[in-house]
C-alpha cells in the first residue's frame, strides 16, 4: 500500500520549501528513449567551465561486451600518483551517461587531488542486469592494471556514485571482494538505490516525494532485472547481501524525505554490525536527489562539502 498524497511544503528542509513545488512531475517511461534524448540536449546546452574536458577511452570490457567507454578528468596539477576514484553515475539503471557528470567528476579531481574515471556503463531494458555491473567493475579492473599509466595509486582507489550510482558502487565492491579484484581502500554510494521490494516504510509513505517516486523506481528494478530469476543475487540487488564485512570504510548520505531512507540506513546498520568503518548523515526534510536539482541551497552545499570531505580524508588522511 502507498501513501500518495504529497507531502506538505512545510515538511521539508526550509532550504527547499520554496523551490520543492516548482520541481516537476517524472514520467520517463511515456517514452523513455525521447527522455534520453532531451536528457543529452540539455546537458549539450549547458555552459561549459573553464575546465578542459574529460579525456575519453575505450578499455575492455566485461561479459557481454567488447568494450567500455571512460571519461577521465585530472587535477590542474597532477604531480606523482594520486588517488584513483571510479565514479557510477546515476538514473534508475535506465537512464545517464558518463558526460553528464563530467563537471562533479571534474570538481571532485580539481577538490579530492585525484583521477577520477567515470564509466558510461549499459543501461537497461536494452540491457539488463548484469550488463551495468559487469562495465563497472570492468572499468576498476582497468584503473588497477594501469595505475602506471594513469598515475594512479593502485592502493589508494575508491568507488563513488549516487542513486542507482550508489547501487552500482556496493555491487561493484561486493563483487570486487568476491571475485578477489582490485582492493578497494573506500566507497561512497549517495542516497543508494538498493531494495527492488520496495517494502520500508520510507519507499512507501515518500512513494511521490519531489524526484524519488515510488511508481517509478518500481519500474525502473523491473526492467534493471528483466529476466533474473529468484532468488536474485545480492550483486544485483545489494539489499540482500547477508555478508558486508570486508567491504571498504565507507560514506553515505541520505535526506529524511528520500524513499531510500530506509533501506541506506539499515545498509549502514549492515556494515556497522559487520566491523566495516562507515560515517552517515541524514539530512532532515530533503528529498531524493536533493543536492544535485537544487545546487545552491545551503542544504545541498553541506551534503556536498561532507562528500567531498569525507573522500579528502580517506584517500590522502
Amino acid at each position: 500500500m502507498t501513501t500518495e498524497a504529497r507531502i506538505p511544503a512545510a515538511c521539508f528542509h526550509p532550504d527547499l520549501q520554496e523551490a520543492v513545488s516548482t520541481l516537476p512531475e517524472l514520467d520517463i517511461f511515456s517514452d523513455l528513449n525521447r527522455t534520453r534524448e532531451i536528457t543529452r540536449k540539455m546537458f549539450a546546452e549547458l555552459p561549459r567551465g573553464a575546465e578542459p574536458p574529460a579525456a575519453v577511452e575505450t578499455v575492455p570490457a566485461g561479459e557481454g561486451r567488447s568494450a567500455v567507454t571512460v571519461h577521465i578528468s585530472r587535477p590542474p596539477k597532477q604531480a606523482g600518483p594520486l588517488p584513483g576514484v571510479l565514479h557510477i553515475h546515476g538514473g534508475g539503471y535506465v537512464l545517464g551517461f558518463a558526460a553528464m557528470d563530467d563537471p562533479l567528476c571534474q570538481r571532485i579531481a580539481r577538490e579530492v587531488n585525484c583521477v577520477v574515471v567515470s564509466v558510461d556503463y549499459r543501461l537497461a531494458p536494452e540491457h539488463p542486469y548484469p550488463a551495468a555491473l559487469e562495465d563497472c567493475y570492468a572499468a576498476l579492473e582497468w584503473m588497477a592494471a594501469n595505475a602506471a599509466g594513469l598515475g594512479i595509486d593502485p592502493e589508494r582507489l575508491a568507488v563513488t556514485g549516487a542513486s542507482a550510482g550508489g547501487g552500482l558502487t556496493v555491487a561493484t565492491a561486493l563483487l570486487a571482494r568476491d571475485r578477489k579484484g582490485p582492493v578497494l581502500k573506500f566507497m561512497a554510494p549517495l542516497c543508494p538505490m538498493l531494495d527492488n521490494t520496495n517494502t520500508t516504510p520510507s519507499s512507501m509513505k515518500f512513494w511521490t516525494v519531489a524526484s524519488g517516486t515510488g511508481n517509478l523506481t518500481k519500474k525502473t528494478w523491473q526492467l534493471y532485472l528483466g529476466a533474473a530469476k529468484d532468488p536474485v543475487p545480492p550483486y544485483a540487488v545489494p539489499a540482500k547481501a547477508e555478508d558486508l564485512s570486508g567491504l571498504p570504510a565507507t560514506f553515505t548520505f541520505v535526506g529524511g524525505l528520500d524513499l531510500f531512507r530506509d533501506e541506506t540506513i539499515n545498509f549502514v546498520a549492515g556494515l556497522a554490525r559487520a566491523k566495516v568503518p562507515v560515517e552517515f548523515h541524514l539530512y532532515p526534510g530533503c528529498f531524493h536527489g536533493f543536492e544535485n536539482l537544487l545546487p545552491n541551497c545551503g542544504i545541498s552545499k553541506k551534503a556536498d562539502s561532507d562528500y567531498l570531505s569525507a573522500l579528502r580524508q580517506a584517500l590522502h588522511g
